[in-house]
């Protein structure tokens, strides 16, 4: 049976609909807004397992090429791996609702959200996360929620709910809030150097229309839902608990306080061990096994924990304040245009950035619409930084953390005017402990300095954690990672000294107040200022040149009708300098050329080649010309491409000749002067004698200035040598 409700958002209706379509999902819901529309599904597997430690949850969101009406573009006319587009997006709709299940419930859960539709005007992203928490909430799996997602954007100093493309392109905050009624546990967006009052108030908006969306949910699982699928209830014990914890904890509390992070990692290892070998028959149980582990890991928990708040005191001996010690290198890579080694306590980055031309770009064809960005960063953690053995590769985590370290230095990147071009930081992260992801923010930052990339301003990112319990709490600066497993927040925040430019939090527990986030909210800029401050004494703006290596760019305006004698018929004229100078030459609309040589000598020197094209010939300006046609009159001679002009045979010597070609030969380079031109646009030059001591340089290489006759007649263009001729 079919069962709808809906909500008025924006002067449109936020439908939600179930019973029509994919009915043996065990929850589907069809959510449409304005002309975009979702599909989210969720099945369990039918077995239980007990005792898992983790939620075995999936998020598969996807978009159909056919919801705009296009066709995949390449070979394969088929939707293929997950873009980067559908991997963010399903770790927005993730990372809110993985807390919300219960390990208890044992079995595997798929949620699949697809894009049907789109107007290419309503984004599809927030609707996927309503949908899909909705497919949950009215199915038979268990579920702590609903929870529901909402875009707030600031455009022309007003918070906008639900903004559409155009109005992101053009906001200054835009922020992706979900959470539940209880309050948010997540944040993601990317600003444009905003105040925390902002963020403050952002958040606020956006907690009012989540509780609002939530409601509908409720609506929906009333007139639909299903009754929930019992809990795994865990029925073994550990045998010794009591004996156990007493042996290992001070043990335990001990190794939990060493310095060095796989140095701890190694006690706790070896503390375990010990215990292990003391019990081990008992633990030869495979479920005896796993509540070893849980026991252990509880009490890492509530060491960990309980001196955070009633001592002060930090797994690494830290106040909760204390930043860990920073160090910044630049140009450690000989060969390549920018390089940075930024340092922070076990978290290290090597960042390395690279400059390419238009044709560098990246191309994104999807739903959306195509587009192209001049700014990439790709962001790698291979397992080495962890002290590990793993595959190689590119994973979710990869694509969330590259984004987020992008979207906090896109603000401070210069526009394609400025500087024209293609930028690529590739963080390479050889350490990690805590916080990778803004160690890429710092290290891009010197890095593309480095390169001599005109950044607005340097950028710096921190980590903040968060440890509640009852009314006590304590907000940390620069968390490790021990702080983030075992925490209650992790809040990534990147920024300029004016201002936020990136966010990123993930809240573990519910109710997190504005007091606390307006705390952590002014930490985060003071451990900001911190490190920015360590950063600008190792380069606090551009280099004044670009590598020697990097590719040489020049552009210029043209007057928009003349880049069709540029180009010129078949594209011959702009194919002749290309291959002349080895360049490529791109050319736009409104005038815009641009050159890209592999050197500055050709890059210069297809310039002056293009200026030749498009400029026209000015009277008493000296060009560099070839003859290219010999009369008993006088030659011509080509002075710009297309463009030719005759020297008249008066005007090739200062002695009389009796041949024009006892002074020049067909296809000879010489310097002419423009003397006239007339009303038909013909030209009429003079012979400059290359070997003229008195020619001063004139704009263009090689020709100069005719030199300076001490007869006013021989400085008109009508001059005819009066000497006496012999007979």
């Amino acid at each position: 049976m079919l069962n709808r409700v809906s909500y008025q958002i924006a002067g449109k209706e936020l439908i939600l609909e179930t019973g029509r379509i994919a009915k043996q999902a065990a929850g589907a819901v069809f959510a449409q807004y304005a002309g975009s529309a979702v599909l989210a599904t969720v099945c369990s597997s039918p077995e239980a397992v007990e005792g898992l430690d983790y939620v075995p949850l999936t998020v598969d969101y996807n978009e159909k090429y056919y919801a705009a009406g296009k066709i995949p573009g390449g070979f394969i006319k088929r939707e293929g791996r997950p873009k980067d587009k559908e991997i963010l997006v399903s770790r927005l709709i993730d990372r809110p609702m993985r807390p919300l299940f219960n390990k208890s419930f044992g079995r595997e859960i798929q949620i699949v959200p697809t894009t049907l539709s789109t107007d290419q005007v309503n984004p599809p992203d927030i609707l996927a996360i309503i949908a899909s928490s909705a497919a949950v909430h009215i199915s038979d799996i268990p579920f702590n929620g609903p929870i529901a997602g909402v875009r707030i954007c600031q455009v022309n100093g007003e918070l906008i709910v639900n903004p559409t493309y155009e109005e992101i392109e053009k906001s200054t905050l835009e922020i992706v809030v979900a959470g539940s009624k209880e309050g948010i546990t997540m944040v993601e967006g990317g600003a444009r150097e905003v105040g925390e009052d902002l963020m403050i108030a952002a958040l606020e908006k956006a907690q009012q229309v989540i509780i609002e969306f939530c409601e509908l949910q409720e609506k929906l699982r009333t007139l639909a839902g299903k009754e929930k699928l019992p809990l795994t209830e865990m029925t073994a014990v550990l045998e010794n608990k009591e004996a156990i914890e007493g042996k290992a904890y001070p043990l335990l509390e001990e190794a939990c306080f060493l310095k060095g992070k796989l140095e701890r990692r190694d006690t706790i290892r070896k503390v375990k061990a010990d215990i292990k070998a003391q019990y081990e028959e008992q633990l030869q149980d495979e479920m005896q096994q796993k509540l070893f582990d849980a026991l252990f890991e509880d009490m890492e928990y509530r060491i960990l924990r309980s001196s955070i708040l009633d001592k002060g005191r930090r797994v690494d001996g830290r106040g909760t304040e204390d930043i860990r010690e920073i160090t910044c290198e630049i140009g450690i890579l000989p060969r390549t245009h920018g390089s940075a080694l930024f340092t922070r306590g076990e978290t290290q980055s090597l960042a390395v950035t690279t400059l390419g031309t238009v044709f560098d770009e990246q191309i994104y064809d999807d739903i959306d619409g195509d587009k192209r960005e001049n700014f990439i960063l790709h962001y790698n953690f291979p397992a080495y930084s962890v002290g590990e053995v793993g595959r190689m590769g590119t994973g979710r985590r990869e694509v969330g953390h590259g984004n987020l370290a992008r979207r906090s230095l896109e603000a401070m990147i210069p526009s394609k005017n400025e500087f024209p071009y293609t930028i690529r930081v590739v963080s390479e992260i050889m350490e990690s402990n805590g916080s990778s992801s803004m160690a890429t923010v710092c290290g891009g930052t010197l890095s593309m300095l480095q390169a001599g990339v005109p950044m607005k301003k340097p950028v710096a990112g921190i980590a903040m954690g968060l440890i509640t319990e009852g009314s006590r709490y304590a907000v940390l600066s620069d968390i490790l990672g021990e702080e983030d497993h075992l925490g209650d927040m992790d809040f990534k925040v990147a920024g300029t000294a004016d201002g936020i430019t990136g966010f990123q939090m993930d809240i573990k527990i519910a109710g997190v107040s504005p007091e606390i986030m307006r705390k952590a909210l002014e930490q985060a800029k003071r451990g900001r200022l911190h490190i920015l401050s360590i950063m600008n004494g190792t380069i606090n703006r551009p280099t004044d040149h670009i590598s020697e290596y990097a590719p040489k760019i020049l552009t210029m305006i043209i007057e928009i009708d003349k880049i069709g004698a540029l180009i010129g018929p078949g594209g011959k004229n702009i194919k002749a300098i290309c291959e002349q100078h080895n360049v490529t030459i791109n050319t736009e609309n409104d005038g815009t050329v641009t050159i890209y040589g592999k050197n500055t000598k050709d890059a210069e020197e297809a310039k002056i080649a293009v200026l030749g094209i498009v400029s026209d010939p000015e009277v008493g300006r000296i060009y560099k010309g070839t003859v290219k046609r010999i009369m008993e009159f006088g030659a011509f001679v080509e002075i710009l491409p297309g463009k030719e002009g005759l020297v008249h045979i008066s005007k090739l010597s200062r002695q009389r000749i009796a041949t024009v070609t006892d002074v020049i030969k067909e296809g000879q380079e010489i310097p002419v002067k423009v003397l006239e031109s007339d009303k038909m646009g013909r030209l009429n030059l003079s012979y400059i004698d290359a070997i003229d001591p008195d020619r001063e340089e004139s704009e263009h290489p090689g020709p100069r200035r005719e030199e300076n006759r001490s007869r006013d007649s021989r400085r008109d263009g009508n001059y005819h040598d009066d000497r006496p001729r012999r007979r």
